[in-house]
Parts: structure tokens; C-alpha cells; sequence
């Protein structure tokens, strides 16, 4: 699993264990497996010697780290330079062994031919406690480095980020890769800083022993294969877990379609069908049980999945009344979240999973979209106080937040998954890994992580019926460490997911 802190606890962490090693340990450290991570790097495009390094450096330790790491390069055979954009404040120790490595400053008015001609560019502009975006001259170099053809290289993350936000408040470094020191910062994994960072690599600093709980985690394969629910020899279709799906209308019934096929696939033993649309149900899904009835008089199910593409009417108000009503763990979708009554949900005993997306977020908080979208985790855990709820924050970056425990942030997915109906699948997915035994957190984890996984597995452009389809081949590849990779439909970096 990997884990994210904020700003305050990094150096809360770096203060204690430097009180216990030597002076300049932690920068050697990490100047050491940042100049490694460069080497990999060249290596795989001409090699280190002869190759144009330029590090663009601020004041701080952030550019003493590039400067040592580029000092390293120079003395492996690289030609290096240094852009001082603070000449008076740069790190004096990591600037005196640039020099004795040979390596040579510029004016920052002088290094448009450089950085243009350079096969590497270092950023160590600004480090964690960096705000409000770059300043003007260094707005010119960042932009100079994204247009040129050198791999952009950001040292802990990219200048010009919210390191414990994942927000930008104006321009930053665009990343071909950062190399972070320690633990991962929460920019590092949620939009839309995270998508300046590009690939990611940790180096260990030794900060282990002094970090506390996680503020943020991200869930891989091993974790969710400890979570996935297994049949055992006594199993049978209700032990394994009933789920129930009130969803789709005249207007829509394609929803109750998707969202029945993504519930199939995600571990419960039956799945209960309760709307308008039963015939189309069927006709995709034979296994299905249905029945047009109120959901209060479906059967026993151990959990419950209300709004997608269920309308506004009285049917549906009332449906949503009902399953809120009942004892068991309830998936709020769509409709279903524009219907609920806030003071209902609070007062709830059982377990409440809310799965908005941005625009449905922002509507329940009385928001603007564009502000959810920039300060993703602000929203998500206000959103999880405000209802006294588990909340899947659907985008970008997926984002499950709960009361008391840290707020996890889905690593899967491809922006193939912005179509229609996407949705729909997961919230049928995650409803079902409800039933299954999973708690709310557990199964929006695992049902945005499968979900993600399937939007790589598929084909690509697909629609959402084909996503249901690729669900047990996510699930399998989870299983079976062997299985092979997905294919990425997003490009190099893969690290977010989005539904829609």
C-alpha cells in the first residue's frame, strides 16, 4: 500500500531522524537516489556520459538535493549545468560540489539555448513548502523545459504544486517524472497536481520509523486480493451475499441494465432487481431476480444500490425513502443522491456509501463544480463529515473518504472511463462487494480499483456494456500476480482513474 502525508508531518519526521544521524545525511540520501533514478533514465536514452544535464534551482534544500545530484552526474561523464534563479540563496553546499564536479552556472536570461538543447532537466525550483504557483521568471524556464525535448525531471515533486492539496494555484512544472523523497506527498496522487508529476519513484530517506498513521493511502494488488470476497465449500447464493438494485426508468433503462451487470460481477451471490424495466433486465441478465414492487417487498437483501437512472418522480421518491429506511448498508448513486433526504442519511445506523461525482458533489455542498474538481480531498472529506457517510468521489482522481481514517485515493483507471453509463457499472460493482461482507471503504476501494482496471483491460473506444464484461478479467489479474498487465489506454502515466 502506499502512503501520503502532509507538509507539517514530512518535517515533523525529517526533525526527528535527523536529531539522529549525522549533518547532511538526509540530503545525501536523497541527492544519491535521485542522481541513480537520472542515470536509469539516461541510460535508456544515450547514457550518462556526454549527455546535457540542466537543473533549474531555487533557494533550499529542495535545489541543494538537484545540485548534488547533478554534481554526481557531472563526475560520471555529464555535462552539467545550473540555472540559479536565487543566486544569493542557493544551498552553498550543494553548489560548492557542483562546482568541484565541474559543473558551471547560468544567468537565468541566458539558458534558453541550454535548456533547449539539454537531454535532461532537473526541477528543484521549489520544494514542499512551496505556494501559490511559480513565479514569473520561473513560469519562462518551466515552460521552456516542457517545449523542449529533454526528459523533465521534478526533485520530490513538481514546482508549483499544493504538496498536502493535490490543488494549483496557478502555473507548474509539467513532470515527465518526479522523484520523491521519504513518502509520497498527497499531490503526488490526486488531479490535478498529480498530473504534472508523471511516473513516480520513491527513494527511501529513512523516514519509516518516525511517520505516524497515514493521511492518505492508495491501495495495490495484494491489498485488494486480501479484500476480494471468496466463496468457500458451504457457500451458497444467499451466504454469499444478496444485493439489491433499485435503478433505470422509462427514460433510462439502460442504467438499470449497467448497473445489474457490473452488481454480477462483484462477488454477492444473487442480485434483486426492483423497477420499471424488468423485461430489459432479463432479456441482458436471465439470472436476475425481479420485480417491479417497492423495494420494501423485494426480499431479503444484504445490501442496497438506489439512484441510477431512477428519475424524479414519486416511484422514485419513494423508493429512495424506503431503501434509506431499511437495516442494511445502502449505495446512494445518481438520482438516488439528489432524492435522499441529508437529515435521513445522517440518522442512518447502517452504512451509507454516497458516490458522487464532482457535479453531484458540488450540488450537495452548494458548490461550484470547478472548485470540487481543484481541491478534490478539501471537498471529499466535507462532504463525508457533512452526511456523517462513507463518500466515493468520482473523477480524476477517485477518491474514498470516511470519518476516523485515512482518505484513499484509487491508483487505477484511464480517461476512457468518462462515457456514459461508466457509472452505473461501478456503483453496481461496489453495491454488490457491499452485500458480499466488505465495509463501505473496503468495497469503494475495491470496486473503483476493479473498475479501473477493467476501463485498461478493455478495448478501446468502449462502451459501458463491454466494461462489465472486463470486470472478472481485473479481478483475475488481481488474483493471480502473474496474470498479465493491463494495456494502458491513458499513456505513461496510469495513475488515475476516472467515472463518470
Amino acid at each position: 500500500m502506499r502512503h501520503a502525508y502532509t507538509v507539517e508531518t514530512v518535517r515533523a519526521a525529517e526533525q526527528a531522524l535527523m536529531a539522529v544521524v549525522p549533518d547532511g545525511t538526509l540530503m545525501h540520501r536523497a541527492a544519491t537516489g535521485l542522481a541513480a533514478a537520472c542515470v536509469n533514465l539516461l541510460s535508456d536514452y544515450r547514457g550518462v556520459y556526454g549527455s546535457r544535464v540542466v537543473v533549474l534551482t531555487g533557494s533550499g534544500d529542495n535545489g541543494g538535493d538537484a545540485l548534488y545530484a547533478a554534481a554526481r552526474l557531472a563526475r560520471r561523464g555529464a555535462e552539467a549545468s545550473a540555472v540559479l534563479l536565487a543566486p544569493d540563496k542557493a544551498h552553498p553546499g550543494g553548489l560548492a560540489a557542483f562546482h568541484r564536479a565541474g559543473g558551471r552556472t547560468v544567468a537565468s536570461e541566458d539558458s534558453g539555448p541550454l535548456i533547449a538543447r539539454a537531454d535532461l532537466v532537473l526541477d528543484g525550483i521549489v520544494g514542499i513548502g512551496g505556494k501559490g504557483g511559480l513565479r514569473p521568471e520561473a513560469v519562462r524556464l518551466a515552460r521552456a523545459a516542457y517545449e523542449a525535448r529533454a526528459a523533465v525531471v521534478a526533485v520530490d515533486l513538481p514546482s508549483g504544486v499544493e504538496a498536502s492539496t493535490g490543488e494549483v494555484h496557478g502555473d507548474a512544472v509539467q513532470a515527465d517524472a518526479t522523484i520523491t523523497f521519504g513518502t509520497y506527498k498527497p499531490c503526488l496522487l490526486i488531479d490535478p497536481a498529480a498530473e504534472h508529476a508523471g511516473a513516480l519513484r520513491l527513494i527511501d530517506i529513512g523516514l519509516g520509523p518516525y511517520l505516524p498513521a497515514p493521511e492518505l493511502e492508495a491501495l495495490q494488488h495484494a491489498d485488494v486480493a486480501a479484500l476480494l470476497p471468496v466463496p468457500v465449500g458451504e457457500s451458497d447464493k444467499y451466504r454469499r451475499g444478496v444485493v439489491g438494485v433499485v435503478a433505470g426508468s422509462e427514460r433510462y433503462p439502460g442504467a438499470a441494465v449497467l448497473a445489474v451487470g457490473g452488481a454480477l460481477r462483484g462477488g454477492a451471490g444473487a442480485v434483486r432487481y426492483v423497477g420499471p424495466v424488468t423485461d430489459a433486465v432479463i432479456a441482458r441478465y436471465p439470472e436476475t431476480l425481479v420485480t417491479t414492487g417497492p423495494p420494501s417487498k423485494a426480499g431479503r437483501v444484504q445490501a442496497w444500490v438506489v439512484g441510477p437512472g431512477l428519475g424524479d418522480d414519486a416511484r422514485g421518491r419513494q423508493a429512495v425513502t424506503e431503501v434509506l429506511a431499511s437495516d442494511v448498508p445502502v449505495l446512494l448513486d445518481a438520482d438516488g443522491l439528489r432524492l435522499a433526504d441529508r437529515h435521513t442519511i445522517r440518522e442512518r445506523t447502517a452504512p451509507t456509501l454516497l458516490t458522487p461525482h464532482a457535479g453531484e458533489a458540488a450540488a450537495l455542498l452548494k458548490a461550484a463544480r470547478e472548485d470540487v474538481e481543484a481541491a478534490r480531498l478539501a471537498h471529499v472529506r466535507r462532504l463525508a463529515g457533512e452526511f456523517a457517510a462513507t463518500v466515493l468521489l468520482k473523477g480524476s482522481t477517485t477518491l474514498v473518504a470516511q470519518q476516523g481514517y485515512p482518505v484513499r485515493v484509487n491508483p487505477t483507471g484511464t480517461p476512457w472511463l468518462s462515457t456514459a453509463g461508466s457509472g452505473d457499472v461501478l456503483s453496481g460493482l461496489t453495491g454488490s462487494l457491499l452485500a458480499a461482507g466488505l465495509t463501505a471503504r473496503d468495497a469503494a476501494s475495491v470496486g473503483a480499483y476493479l473498475h479501473g482496471l477493467a476501463g485498461r483491460y478493455a478495448p478501446v473506444p468502449f462502451g459501458s456494456h463491454e466494461l462489465a464484461e472486463r470486470i472478472p478479467e481485473a479481478w483475475h489479474s488481481v488474483r493471480s500476480p502473474s496474470a498479465p498487465g493491463p494495456r494502458s489506454a491513458s499513456g505513461p502515466r496510469s495513475t488515475s482513474g476516472r467515472q463518470s
